[in-house]
C-alpha cells in the first residue's frame, strides 16, 4: 500500500548497522521509519559471533594473499574459498581485491580500518550506555590461538602494528599461560595472544532486539517491506517496494549484501560482494569456556552465545543465490572437537548467512555521488557489528552537515 506522506529520514534495512544508525538520527532529533527484507531468514546481526573485533585492524586483501588463491578452489571446505559454480561471477571482485592487497593500498586500508574501528569503540560505549545495555555484555577478552611457534613467530608483525595502535595485548608462549586463561585446549596450540579489552556481547540476537526496542519506545517505526528500487525525485526520493511506495526527503540504504542492487537503481555501481558465514550453535553447557577463541589459521572462533557455545566462521564467497554448503560447519564443528576435546557436539543448530564484502574489507559509508539525498551506509563484511555504533554516527554526522570524526576517503562510494 503505498504512503503518500513524505517522512524526515527512511533507513532500509533492520540489521544492527540499520537500527544503529536509526538511534543515531533520532538522537538527534530527527523522524526515522525503519523498512526492512520480510523473508523469515535470521540474519546475520543476530546469527554471528557475537564479537566486537576492535583488534581486528587488519584487512583480508594482505600482501601477497593471492599466491594461495588457487587452493580456494580446490578446497570447497577450506577458510576461505569460491565455489566454481561462482568463479566467473565473482572475478571482477576478486581483481579489486588482489588490488587491494598491494601495499600502497594495503597500509591504507589497515591505518582507516584502525581509525573506524577507535571511532567505533568510543560510539559503542555511548551506545550501551545512552541504550542501558550493560547486561547484554561479557568482557572476558580473547585469545588467539597458534599451532607451534613457526606459526606464532609468523604472526608478528599483525602484532606489532596492534602494539603501533595502541591495543593492549599479552604474548603467551607455553601451553600453561595458555592453560591459566582457558583450560581445555588442545596440546597442539603452544602459542597465542590474549587481548584483555576484547568484548562480546551476551547474544547478538537479544541486542539487536533490545536496540530496536528501544527506538520504537522512542518514537521511531519500523515496517515490514522489501524495497526493491530507490528513484530521486523533484520533491522526494521514491522507494518502491512488495507493500508500494514510500517517499522519503533522505534515504539510509543499510541493506546488508541487497544494497548493490539498491545503490545501482540510484545510478551508482559499487563492487559489494557476499561473504557466506557458516556456523553451529550448540547447547547450554556444552564447553566451560572462559574467554573467546580464534583459531586464525582455520578461519573461525569458538564463543559463548547465552549458556551455550557457537562455533562458526571461514569466508565463503558465493553470492545469494546458491544452495547453502553445510558441509563447511560441519568441518568447522569437528575441528572445533579435535581442538576443544571436551566439546559435546551435540544438540546443535546450523545456519549460514550473507556478509555484504568489499574488496578492500572497508565499508561504504558516504553520500551516494549520484544523489545527496540519499546515503550509504554498508559492506562491513564480517566486521558489522564491531563497527555499527561508529557507522552510525558518522552517517549522523554526513546527514546533519556536520564534519566527520574521521578521515572519510576511504569509505568513500567512488574509491573503485
Amino acid at each position: 500500500m503505498t504512503d503518500n506522506a513524505v517522512h524526515d529520514i527512511v533507513v532500509v534495512g533492520a540489521g544492527i548497522i540499520g537500527i544503529s544508525t536509526a538511534l543515531a538520527l533520532q538522537a538527534q532529533g530527527r523522524h526515522v521509519q525503519v523498512l526492512d527484507r520480510d523473508d523469515g531468514l535470521k540474519k546475520a546481526s543476530e546469527m554471528n559471533a557475537g564479537a566486537f573485533a576492535f583488534t581486528d585492524i587488519v584487512p583480508l586483501a594482505t600482501p601477497g594473499i593471492m599466491r594461495k588463491a588457487p587452493k580456494w578452489l580446490l578446497d570447497p571446505l577450506g577458510p576461505l574459498s569460491v565455489p566454481p559454480a561462482y568463479a566467473l561471477k565473482i572475478a571482477p571482485w576478486m581483481l579489486r581485491f588482489w588490488r587491494a592487497s598491494w601495499p600502497d593500498r594495503y597500509r591504507h586500508s589497515l591505518n582507516a580500518q584502525a581509525s573506524l574501528m577507535d571511532a567505533s569503540r568510543h560510539a559503542l560505549d555511548c551506545q550501551i550506555r545512552e541504550t542501558s545495555a550493560e547486561q547484554l555484555f561479557r568482557r572476558d577478552g580473547q585469545l588467539q590461538l597458534y599451532e607451534g611457534e613457526r606459526e606464532f613467530r609468523a604472526s608478528m608483525d599483525a602484532w606489532h602494528l596492534r602494539k603501533k595502535h595502541g591495543i593492549p595485548f599479552e604474548l603467551l608462549e607455553t601451553r600453561d599461560a595458555i592453560a591459566a586463561i582457558q583450560p581445555g585446549i588442545d596440546a597442539r596450540f603452544t602459542h597465542a595472544g590474549y587481548t584483555p579489552e576484547w568484548m562480546n556481547t551476551c547474544n547478538p540476537a537479544s541486542f539487536l532486539k533490545h536496540l530496536s526496542e528501544t527506538f520504537l519506545a522512542r518514537g521511531g517505526r519500523i515496517e515490514a517491506d522489501d524495497v526493491m528500487s530507490v528513484t530521486p525525485g523533484e520533491a522526494f526520493v521514491s522507494l518502491s517496494g512488495r507493500n508500494g511506495e514510500t517517499r522519503a526527503a533522505n534515504v539510509i540504504v543499510c541493506a546488508g549484501a541487497w544494497s548493490r542492487h539498491l545503490a545501482s537503481t540510484v545510478g551508482d555501481s559499487v563492487p559489494l560482494e557476499t561473504e557466506r558465514g557458516y556456523n553451529t550453535t550448540l547447547a547450554d553447557g556444552a564447553f566451560d569456556l572462559r574467554t573467546h577463541l580464534t583459531f586464525g589459521s582455520h578461519g573461525f572462533v569458538v564463543t559463548r552465545i547465552n549458556d551455550g557455545i557457537r562455533v562458526g566462521g571461514a569466508v565463503e564467497l558465493g553470492g545469494l543465490k546458491l544452495p547453502p554448503n553445510y558441509k563447511r560447519a560441519e568441518t568447522l564443528l569437528k575441528k572445533a572437537k579435535s581442538f576443544l576435546p571436551e566439546l559435546k557436539t551435540e544438540p546443535g543448530t546450523q545456519w549460514m548467512g550473507f556478509r555484504p564484502s568489499m574488496p578492500d574489507s572497508l565499508p561504504v559509508i558516504d553520500r551516494s555521488p549520484r544523489e545527496r539525498r540519499v546515503f550509504y551506509a554498508f559492506g562491513h563484511g564480517h566486521l558489522g557489528l564491531t563497527q555499527a555504533a561508529g557507522t552510525a554516527k558518522l552517517v549522523t554526522e554526513l546527514v546533519q552537515g556536520q564534519t566527520p570524526s574521521i578521515d572519510m576517503s576511504a569509505f568513500s562510494a567512488r574509491r573503485f
